[in-house]
């Protein structure tokens, strides 16, 4: 960037790149502009369309790292960002000048903010400094004991879940996704698991919204996922800070952080999945579910008296309890109702609270086209889990297989997965397979073929029989390469409810079932005869043993359910499958 000079470059013939470098320049330089000064309209109103180098974007960012704190100009483009979305608001997202200052302002708000937050010495997010210095004149439409992160989440949410996606508004709903990613990122400073001490000011700012504005916001996400709105032609980002052809520092950091953000739920990945659609839909999708798997650890003080050896009471001290408030994001997508039905008590009354009112034949069937994606594999998780009307969707569609065929092939490709992503595969099959009705239907549903099953050749298939098969391959696998139990248990806890109701269970399918009990008690028998020999060794030692006896009490369990399977299906099943005998 250089020095800064003294007063704007208003010759008539100065190129578009100078005034960009100076108005750059001054906004990360160490004179601070007042909030109402038309330098922002400058700023605002200059159009991004040139590339830069990425080391001198990391030179813009650090001298406002080390000016903002007396500039204080974060947190005045936030403010000035705020504003421009109030007034696209009111003007329904028409093209406006507000529109394309709301543009501009969010992405040069995204780029700065990404690296203060990456660049934050200590989870104090202070270093930040969203708030404006006590001798900085205010504007008189400016709400002074307002936050500067609730005003901007407030409006962007507003903004988010008020106007509607079009040709026009993509970009900014674009740019608006990725400024809540990178905002909400600040997770990334505190520890591995939340804590009363966190502090988190845009994610918690959104989570106190009012639960019309939440339910608003979850709907609207939804839908974007659902209706799958492609990136208009004549749409495309901002370049003034590229390098080359390769992609923005925003582009990169959108992905990065989403994918960082939901690393404490141990599941995304930094790979994308072969479902990924156009950009404002895989950010609508991990907004959401940054969103609703949010917890917010606070503390509790609760009174206790002490009592003296005597008998008499001493002063009452106070205990501290922590505990996750109630996330308004979760609470709106569990209570989320099928737009064909209205949702009523038990005692026949209607819900007066908002309610999250959606299309639940599409969101099935775009869950069924993206599951390759492992974020819709969250998404699908978190609706089964919590949602019972969606669970109930579900379990009474006749065509199964839109779902359970991806989920399938996914654990198919397990080696390709990490444990968390199979676990998750798993979870959801155990939760369909407690339903009794789930398990019958899966095998009249007949599979003409199933082309990506390499082993053998399936023809004429049940959905049941394929499902056996790849459950006890998953079990097989694990064995020999993760030695997950938990994975393992989920595995043959799903078997265990599908054996009563098993049908026509093919002839593959059957045998695998067997050679997976053959399996297991060939390696019971080896480890209870290493075992043995290790303790006439050793002498009576047990420090030799532990480990074996450890894992042959595992290997016991494992048995004993697969026998559980088995006798299940000899007891309830065994007219109906004549393959097993």
């Amino acid at each position: 960037m250089g020095s800064v000079p003294s007063t704007p470059l208003k010759s008539d013939n100065a190129r578009p790149q100078d005034t960009a470098e100076y108005l750059i320049g001054t906004f990360v330089g160490e004179k601070s502009f007042p909030i109402s000064s038309d330098f922002w309209q400058k700023l605002l109103e200059l159009p991004l369309n040139f590339r830069w180098p990425a080391h001198r974007v990391l030179q813009a960012c650090e001298l406002l790292e080390q000016n903002n704190q007396y500039t204080r100009h974060l947190a005045k483009i936030l403010i000035h960002l705020s504003w421009c979305l109030q007034e696209c608001i009111s003007a329904s997202g028409a093209p406006s000048g507000a529109y394309d200052k709301a543009v501009n302002a969010v992405y040069i708000s995204s780029v700065f903010l990404k690296h203060l937050i990456e660049s934050a010495k200590s989870d104090d997010i202070e270093e930040l400094y969203l708030f404006l210095d006590v001798k900085e004149p205010i504007p008189k439409d400016f709400i002074q004991d307002e936050s500067i992160e609730n005003l901007v989440m407030h409006t962007v949410l507003s903004f988010i879940s008020s106007v509607d996606v079009s040709p026009n508004t993509y970009l900014l709903h674009l740019e608006l996704l990725n400024f809540m990613l990178i905002a909400m990122s600040t997770q990334l400073l505190c520890g591995p698991s939340p804590g009363p001490k966190d502090v988190n000011p845009f994610i918690d700012a959104a989570i106190v919204q009012d639960n019309s504005l939440v339910s608003l916001v979850v709907h609207k996400l939804l839908l974007n996922y659902i209706s799958q709105p492609g990136m208009p032609f004549k749409s495309s980002s901002y370049s003034i800070f590229y390098e080359g052809s390769q992609p923005s520092v925003l582009q990169r950091v959108g992905s990065a952080a989403a994918n960082f953000v939901l690393l404490p739920l141990s599941y995304l990945g930094s790979s994308r999945g072969e479902g990924s659609r156009s950009p404002l839909v895989d950010c609508s999708l991990l907004v959401l579910l940054v969103l609703i798997h949010y917890h917010k650890c606070v503390v509790s003080n609760e009174s206790i008296t002490d009592l003296s050896v005597d008998g008499h009471t001493s002063d009452s001290l106070l205990k501290e309890n922590t505990y996750f408030s109630d996330n308004p994001y979760c609470k709106a997508l569990e209570n989320a109702t099928d737009f064909e039905f209205d949702r009523i008590d038990v005692e026949g009354n209607a819900y007066t609270d908002p309610v999250v009112r959606l299309p639940f034949a599409s969101l099935f069937d775009t869950l069924g086209m993206c599951l390759a994606d492992e974020a819709a594999v969250l998404l699908l998780y978190s609706l089964l889990e919590g949602n019972s009307d969606f669970l109930e969707y579900v379990l009474v569609r006749t065509d199964l297989d839109t779902l359970l065929i991806p989920i399938l092939e996914a654990l198919y490709d397990a080696p390709r997965k990490t444990p968390n992503q199979i676990y998750m595969l798993l979870i959801i099959l155990l939760i369909l397979s407690q339903d009794l009705s789930f398990n019958a239907s899966i095998h009249k549903l007949i599979l003409p073929g199933v082309p990506w099953y390499k082993e053998r050749l399936l023809h004429q298939t049940s959905l049941g029989s394929l499902m056996v098969i790849i459950l006890i391959r998953t079990v097989q696998y694990n064995l020999s390469k993760l030695r997950d139990v938990y994975l393992h248990t989920t595995c043959l806890a799903t078997l265990a409810n599908m054996a009563p109701h098993v049908h026509r269970l093919s002839s593959y399918a059957s045998q695998r079932l067997v050679s997976l009990f053959y399996m297991l008690s060939r390696k019971y028998n080896k480890l209870a005869e290493l075992r043995d020999d290790r303790m006439h060794l050793a002498k009576g030692s047990n420090s030799l043993t532990e480990d074996m006896s450890t894992e042959l009490h595992i290997y016991t369990d494992f048995l004993r359910l697969v026998l559980e399977i088995l006798n299940a299906i000899l007891t309830h099943a065994l007219p109906r499958n004549p393959e097993v005998f």
